[in-house]
């Protein structure tokens, strides 16, 4: 049996929450940490949690004696190193929720404590396991529709003015970013996984709905690979509707997720004409793809104690969350200067650290509201079907 922390448990944590329950013949949850001790108390009644410990800090919990072994980070992006750092240097095994850090510097120093301590250290990126983007992946990587020449990544969101009214969201030193960081973190992991890092992107960021933070709402990406091809990254806190979706033109069709392929074959002229044959092809072998056995959080914490329980690397691992962060801070960099940016990024570059980030970034508006929670349930994205 894993025992089980789960640290911040505002926003996301209710969705961990459920996953443990799914998986509660190999893990217990015997601890609960928030800076807002009420919000604790408030998930052992809703999950039927008696025996957890709750505790206030998370440095306290650490001294407890408390047998974890695995410690979930739920907390907002600012403290991510801090908590994932003392948890591992503590013995504990680690998964902590997107974004990995706020700097490539955090993200180093993670992978480091991971490595000195022999624990696990896990990046929450659940879209990789959900059927409709885990096999995409698996489309790709059969070479069925040739080299990829162009990606489209839509990260689509909507939130209204009072989103970025809670204290610590809007502000570069709490939230780390805005819809490029803390939204499109998700398509941008996948896009990593799936195309690997580019050569160089440029990218223009703007907040043009959001008067109350000082972070972007807005950003749009264009990305070049070594073999020449394209990628272009929309993310948005602005898009009514919140069509999410990723986009691989292929030498021999399109495909994307959600599922669709489109083949198309010149006439002599080279103008095109539909190809039904392979595109049956391409969807017969689409459907023949395996289904997981668990969806989207559920699924990766599943990998997470399967790498407990058999000391095997989990799936998804610190590197994979750094990759996602260096793309998020080549956007960032090109955006604020105004220029291309080469990658990978070198550890002497200005946005490597957190404070280079802050000195460097465009502040767009003042934050003036501050609320310590706002009610409502939160959405969690498209869930990459039609």
């Amino acid at each position: 049996m894993i025992n089980v922390a789960i640290i911040g448990t505002g926003g996301i944590s209710p969705t961990h929450f459920r996953a443990y329950a799914q998986l509660s013949e190999r893990c217990k949850i015997v601890a609960l940490c928030d800076i807002v001790p009420e919000k604790c108390e408030k998930m052992k009644q809703e999950f039927s949690l008696p025996d957890a410990v709750v505790f206030d800090n998370h440095k306290a919990m650490l001294e407890s004696g408390i047998k974890i072994d695995l410690a979930d980070i739920c907390t907002p992006p600012f403290c991510h190193a801090e908590i994932t750092i003392d948890c591992l240097n503590a013995g504990m095994n680690v998964v902590v929720e997107k974004p990995m850090a706020a700097s490539l510097d955090e993200c180093d120093k993670m992978i480091e404590a991971a490595q000195k301590s022999g624990k696990k250290l896990s990046v929450i990126a659940q879209n990789r396991f959900r059927d409709p983007i885990w096999n995409l992946k698996k489309v790709l990587d059969s070479g069925i529709v040739g080299k990829i020449v162009h990606a489209q990544v839509d990260s689509h969101w909507w939130r209204g003015h009072s989103y970025y009214d809670l204290w610590w969201r809007g502000l570069w030193t709490m939230e780390g970013g805005g819809c490029t960081l803390n939204h499109a973190v998700h398509h941008i992991d996948m896009l990593g996984w799936m195309m690997g890092l580019p050569q160089e992107l440029c990218a223009i960021l703007t907040n043009v709905s959001h008067d109350n933070a000082e972070v972007e709402d807005l950003s749009v990406a264009v990305l070049k690979y070594k073999n020449g091809a394209l990628a272009q990254i929309t993310s948005s806190v602005v898009n009514h509707g919140e069509e999410q979706q990723i986009i691989y033109q292929g030498e021999r069709a399109r495909i994307s997720a959600p599922w669709r392929v489109t083949s198309q074959k010149p006439m002599p002229n080279g103008h095109p004409v539909p190809n039904p044959e392979f595109e049956k092809e391409v969807d017969d072998y689409y459907n023949s793809l395996s289904s997981l056995k668990y969806d989207a959080h559920t699924g990766q914490l599943d990998d997470v104690l399967f790498a407990i329980e058999n000391d095997t690397e989990p799936f998804i691992g610190g590197a994979d969350g750094r990759l996602t962060i260096e793309l998020v801070t080549a956007i960032y960099k090109a955006g604020s200067e105004k220029k291309t940016v080469k990658l990978p990024i070198d550890k002497n570059d200005a946005f490597y650290t957190v404070e280079g980030i802050r000195k460097n970034v465009p502040y767009f508006y003042e934050k003036k509201t501050s609320v310590q929670d706002i009610a409502g349930e939160i959405t969690h994205g498209s869930s990459y079907k039609y």
